[in-house]
């Protein structure tokens, strides 16, 4: 018996969401491929791969499932961006339907090749109106060059987490919201022994230190990094020089470049439970919404609480944005059930319901304007930070671009010769990057 045919309207349940109900949808969404009403499989690959997540995963699938019995779905996890790309290239059919990635940097690849399909025509065609969906930051990094080819698949928001216990015996009052407060305070709560070696640094702002990537701390000052034209423009920019004189004056008021690197190597692994905030080796630390868990399973030994980044002194008006970053999930070009892949990809990315789940689940930031204010979100204070920075209008993304996180790696590398010192002008050195960028992205495109 063949199965019963779907409804093709959108659940008036949605409109919470942020859609727009245009009434019935053509089944024949984006691609006149296939019927998404008829029997089919799909193939899903993620990079997930701790149990507690590909069970977050499974779960999300179950649900899916349940609202559409005519589609299967079948996941495999823990593939990398690279492992992705070979089979998307080489199609078949071997090659996934569904993708996600941890990348947002390859966004722009995605699309300006088009291993990724055009997600438009499915939005439009279902009515989903993805301004009214997706906070606008999200949204920015999952497009390029006006082709929509993912969709955010929650975020992850990065603040400041920092050490009551220390606040308190330092005399501090609150977090600090500015750059000139953060450096007060990290003077303060810096800790030495006898023999003058750290005990407690008060804010490591190294750029080796697990999640200090330059461009993390650098959207504080909401940088341009291209021009309309895709050129790169940090030497332009004021907030480039601004970012490395701060960072380099955060280092020379706790005692200097090679004092706090030696530190730093002293530290044990991120993850671990010899995390250098979670053994009070800093009293601050910039990591992302899912630290606070970690705490709380680790017990940690002092009151911490979360705040977001401070922010320059002449943008204190914005204090509350941070980074943002996240998973994005897409269509594959390949698949011949495009269709079908895409009521997948709108259960997920979409669904209220099931965006919030998978937040809790996941302890990560929901990625819809609708689930960011749900009810249903866990309740603890240190996670609702995020969320407050994840909304924030000031909030920033990487830009995506035609070599994907190449630019990001070239400004890694310099920024850790200007904190060693190696760069006597920064003009110059800012130059020489901008050139490097552009030369890295001709390279790409040719």
């Amino acid at each position: 018996m063949p199965l019963p045919r779907l409804r093709t309207c959108l659940p008036a349940a949605l409109a919470g969401a942020g859609l727009l109900l245009t009434g019935c949808a053509n089944p024949a969404i984006g691609s006149d491929r296939d019927d998404p009403t008829a029997p089919v499989t799909l193939k899903f690959w993620h990079g997930w791969s701790n149990a507690g997540e590909v069970k977050a995963i499974d779960d999300s699938i179950a649900r899916f499932e349940k609202l559409h019995p005519n589609i299967r779905v079948r996941a495999t996890g823990n593939v990398t961006d690279d492992t992705m790309n070979q089979a998307l290239r080489a199609g078949g059919d071997d090659a996934p339907d569904v993708v996600s990635s941890f990348t947002t940097n390859n966004v722009g690849q995605y699309c300006s090749t088009g291993t990724w399909a055009d997600l438009d025509p499915f939005l439009k065609k279902t009515g989903v109106v993805k301004e009214k969906v997706f906070p606008r930051p999200l949204l920015a990094y999952t497009q390029y060059r006006g082709k929509q080819c993912a969709l955010p698949l929650l975020a992850d928001t990065y603040g400041l987490y920092y050490n009551k216990d220390a606040f308190e015996k330092a005399g501090i009052t609150r977090p600090p919201h500015t750059m000139s407060e953060l450096k007060r305070d990290a003077v303060e709560l810096t800790r030495r022994t006898k023999d003058g070696s750290y005990r407690q640094l008060g804010f490591m702002p190294n750029f080796r230190l697990y999640q200090n990537s330059p461009d993390r701390l650098f959207a504080q000052w909401g940088p341009t990094y291209f021009d309309r034209n895709g050129k790169a423009k940090l030497a332009k920019d004021p907030a480039a020089k601004e970012f490395f004189t701060t960072q380099r004056e955060l280092i020379d008021a706790q005692g200097g470049y090679r004092p706090t690197e030696r530190f730093r190597t002293t530290f044990g692994d991120e993850m671990s439970s010899q995390n250098a905030f979670l053994t009070q080796k800093v009293a601050m630390h910039m990591d992302g919404e899912w630290r606070g868990l970690m705490l709380k399973k680790a017990r940690a030994p002092f009151a911490w609480g979360a705040a977001p980044m401070p922010v320059p002194d002449d943008r204190a008006d914005t204090y509350g944005r941070g980074y943002l970053t996240g998973t994005v999930a897409g269509i594959a070009h390949s698949s011949r059930h495009q269709n079908a892949a895409w009521e997948l990809v709108k259960f997920l990315t979409v669904d209220t319901d099931q965006v919030v789940a998978l937040a809790n689940a996941l302890h990560n930031v929901p990625s819809t304007n609708a689930a960011l204010t749900s009810p249903k979100l866990d309740a603890d204070p240190a996670f609702r930070t995020f969320l407050g920075i994840t909304a924030n209008p000031h909030s920033t993304a990487l830009p995506p671009s035609d070599n994907g996180g190449q630019y990001v790696t070239a400004l890694k590398d310099f920024a850790y010769d200007v904190e060693a010192g190696k760069v006597r002008d920064l003009g110059a050195g800012l130059r020489r990057l901008d050139a490097q960028i552009d030369a890295d992205n001709l390279q790409s495109e040719n």
